[in-house]
């Protein structure tokens, strides 16, 4: 993800914290100090770090209950609004994703149990109602916290682990595809009631509703896409009329590509045809105001572009796209010569396409 900085690694995963984390954090002190001096800073800036401690561990939760069920996450990344876990795909048997998705909550149970067994009591209405208040225990807001997080995370709407939890005992029923449609429905009701709650009260609640509204149609188009590339190879959505650069080709005359044809993004092919990487319309505007028309391609392209053959599942290409976050995917032959790009464009091209036709012409 962007503008997040890793911060070190456990067990294959990655941690990063986005920029905006570190800004929450700096605005948490320098608001604490203005209303207690230098110690409410501190302890104000300690309390958030030790909440998204928390809530990294809630993650971490995720992540070693889908690696039982062979699915990796290449990284977590820590927001202001919370902790992303990346997993590499969703489990679609009921039981997996169910067991996936409850065991982020169950860490936050744990962790609520330690600290009332810590406190040895539970915590006083103050904590409960007033978890911002500098002056109630810190290890009992923690808890009362991680309680709200279970709550929180419980309800049944995407992508909070709710959303998956309803996912999943609605597909072991309606099956999958049906289910995450329903699931979405819901999440999206949710969010229109969030909205209009937060309307005649707290405003943070519009935020959460648009967070909300967003994840549930994002998982819908993610299980709409998988379900129109089952059974189609990758040669059934590629790209095969394209143009390409070499090794030799500067920013100047990917410009003018740009500007005569309707692509975005350029395939650099040595002479072999081999990818070499992909010069996206963002790498091209960047290298044109800091290095000049003049620069070489093969300098400021992305080369994380990753392959796949012609006659692999389309859904493996799509699982590239969206768990690399790449502008397009390299479809190469035996001899590993280029002969397509997959691109999201064209996938959706592909999924309206069939979405339109009668079942028994798609």
């Amino acid at each position: 993800m962007n503008w997040s900085l890793p911060i070190g690694t456990v067990k294959g995963t990655v941690i990063r914290v986005h920029l905006t984390f570190l800004l929450f954090l700096g605005w948490i002190g320098a608001s604490a100090y203005g209303q207690g001096g230098s110690q409410a800073a501190v302890e104000g800036v300690v309390y958030i770090v030790l909440l998204f401690l928390c809530v990294l561990l809630h993650e971490f939760g995720h992540v070693f209950a889908a690696r039982r069920y062979g699915v990796q996450t290449p990284d977590i990344v820590l927001l202001p609004i919370g902790g992303v876990a990346r997993l590499e795909r969703i489990p679609e048997e009921p039981r997996q994703e169910l067991v996936v998705a409850l065991a982020g909550p169950a860490v936050n149970v744990v962790i609520a149990a330690i600290l009332w067994l810590a406190l040895g009591r539970f915590p006083d209405a103050g904590a409960a109602t007033e978890v911002q208040n500098p002056g109630v225990d810190m290890l009992a807001r923690l808890m009362v916290v991680n309680l709200f997080l279970v709550g929180f995370n419980l309800i049944p709407a995407f992508p909070m682990d709710g959303g998956r939890v309803l996912r999943a005992v609605l597909a072991s029923r309606m099956g999958y595809a049906r289910g995450t449609q329903v699931a979405a429905s819901v999440g999206q009701g949710v969010a229109f009631l969030l909205g209009l709650a937060g309307l005649f009260g707290n405003p943070m609640l519009l935020f959460i509703a648009l967070f909300v509204y967003l994840g549930a149609a994002s998982e819908a188009h993610a299980v709409q896409l998988r379900q129109v590339s089952r059974g189609l190879i990758v040669a059934d959505a590629m790209v095969t009329r394209f143009e390409s650069l070499g090794p030799s080709s500067t920013v100047h005359e990917a410009v003018e590509f740009l500007i005569r044809t309707s692509q975005h993004d350029f395939p650099l092919v040595d002479g072999a045809g081999r990818l070499r990487g992909v010069l996206t319309r963002d790498c091209m505007i960047k290298a044109l105001r800091e290095h000049g028309p003049d620069a070489p391609v093969i300098e400021v392209m992305r080369r994380d572009i990753p392959t796949v053959h012609p006659r692999a599942p389309l859904e493996e290409g799509t699982a590239l796209l969206q768990g690399k976050g790449v502008p397009a995917v390299g479809v190469v032959d035996d001899t590993g010569r280029l002969v397509g790009l997959l691109t999201t464009e064209n996938v959706g091209e592909l999924m309206m396409v069939q979405a339109a036709l009668p079942s028994r012409a798609a």
